[in-house]
């Protein structure tokens, strides 16, 4: 929470979205443009559609949505493939520069 609190939420250039119900907060989405830079749910309200919800959120407002996932994260790869991602491209390294596989995904065009 710190590290999101001071780091992210407070670029002006991302939109966040959280989500909240009676048991708290469970997750919330930041989109810089069409691009989602970071989704978070908590572990153990995964799989309750939380995450469907937020992207379906961010898609109402954009004609189209990417995200950069780590390829080494295959739960999150079967994330956005179920919701209907493609992968556009790959980069052997990640936004740093480190040896962390990058997926480039995007959301089919209607």
């Amino acid at each position: 929470l710190p590290l999101v609190r001071d780091t992210y939420l407070p670029m002006p250039a991302l939109d966040v979205w959280v989500y909240e119900d009676p048991q708290g907060i469970a997750g919330f989405i930041g989109t810089g443009g069409h691009n989602v830079e970071m989704l978070f749910i908590e572990p153990d309200r995964r799989g309750q559609g939380i995450g469907r919800q937020l992207l379906d959120h961010a898609r109402a407002r954009h004609d189209t949505l990417t995200v950069d996932v780590n390829e080494q994260n295959p739960q999150a790869v079967g994330f956005y493939l179920h919701y209907g991602f493609i992968q556009v491209a790959r980069s052997p390294l990640d936004g740093e520069g480190k040896p962390f596989p990058l997926l480039h995904m995007a959301l089919p065009t209607s």
